[in-house]
């Protein structure tokens, strides 16, 4: 649960500070936690890789444990000194999100295609996605972008900011700690059909919050807030991910463009269900656009997010046992 007085205080300012940093630096160049941590969990999922579950999610929940543990190691010795807890949550904050990157990278391919330089599109596309770039036209590019931009505005910026309001340090690291292991063995290929089960269940479920705020922020930001609501209510359930169908369903109505169709992955062909069907095909000026929709959705994240934080520690400040008994003395007639 949330803390409370200084250390409450020190944490938010620490999240916004960097949120910040991500927005002026993107992900950090060097020394990456979030890449030793993807290292880390390849080496142990070279030792206890099984095709089975359990071995599958003995690995999920020895990472993701060893990631939550460690930060909140880190969080309780930083208790007593709002300078260092400060210090500590700018750091994951700033490591955890990658808004910045994701728009950079989107903003890439998009100016690419504008060049016509549709090779130069295709070498960009594996930084944002798995998607076998050769396979893909200029108009699937740019629906790639888009659909990248939208999936990862909830996995890379909102579902961080959610699980800090929640859990503090360990929220925001062990929300990455998970995406991450969702993204290393998640996927349906023959060697983490089973293996990589319970990481990518873990996912859903920790996805799942994010997820809804980031479909319900583009819904209030989006140039067409009423399009937005109708597609995420009748097209978000019908994508295979139960996390990333309303937020593309809501980008695709607030964007006014159609998602989703046919997509293949290293020659692995499969035809999702169009979302928003009705509307035009993505064109590449529509990566600008979800670019700009995903900078102002995360900025509204942060705001509301740190909003709650605050508000959580204000109630449970005023439920602190010190305060009850002032109460308690004060009804009795005692001094406190």
């Amino acid at each position: 649960m949330p803390s409370t007085g200084p250390a409450s205080t020190a944490f938010t300012c620490g999240v916004v500070l960097g949120f910040a940093a991500d927005l002026a630096a993107g992900d950090p160049r060097r020394g990456h936690p979030v890449a030793a941590f993807g290292r880390l969990a390849g080496a142990l999922e070279r030792r206890l890789w099984r095709d089975h579950r359990g071995w599958g999610a003995a690995h999920a929940v020895v990472c993701t444990g060893a990631a939550v543990l460690t930060a909140a190691a880190l969080q309780r010795l930083t208790r007593q000194h709002p300078g260092l807890r400060a210090a500590l949550a700018l750091g994951a904050t700033w490591s955890v999100l990658g808004g910045t990157s994701l728009v950079r990278e989107a903003e890439a391919v998009g100016a690419a295609l504008r060049a016509g330089d549709l090779a130069g599109a295709r070498r960009r596309l594996p930084h944002l996605c798995g998607r076998d770039p050769q396979a893909l036209d200029g108009p699937g590019l740019a629906r790639a972008v888009v659909e990248s931009v939208a999936e990862n505005t909830s996995d890379a910026v909102v579902g961080a900011l959610v699980w800090g309001a929640l859990g503090g340090v360990p929220g925001l690291v062990g929300f990455r700690a998970v995406n991450t292991l969702d993204a290393m063995v998640g996927h349906r290929s023959p060697r983490y059909r089973r293996f990589g089960w319970a990481a990518a269940r873990l996912d859903d479920v920790a996805g799942w919050p994010g997820s809804r705020l980031t479909a319900a922020l583009a819904v209030a930001a989006g140039p067409d807030p009423a399009g937005a609501w109708q597609a995420w209510r009748r097209d978000g359930h019908r994508h295979p991910s139960p996390n990333a169908g309303p937020v593309e369903a809501a980008f695709a109505g607030a964007l006014g463009v159609r998602l989703g169709g046919r997509l293949s992955y290293g020659g692995w062909v499969e035809r999702r269900p169009e979302l928003n069907p009705m509307a035009r095909a993505v064109v590449p000026a529509d990566i600008a656009r979800a670019a700009r929709l995903s900078r102002t959705v995360g900025a509204l994240a942060l705001a509301a997010t740190v909003s709650v934080r605050l508000l959580a520690a204000h109630t449970r400040g005023g439920q602190h046992p010190k305060n009850r008994q002032h109460t308690k003395n004060t009804k009795k007639g005692k001094r406190p």
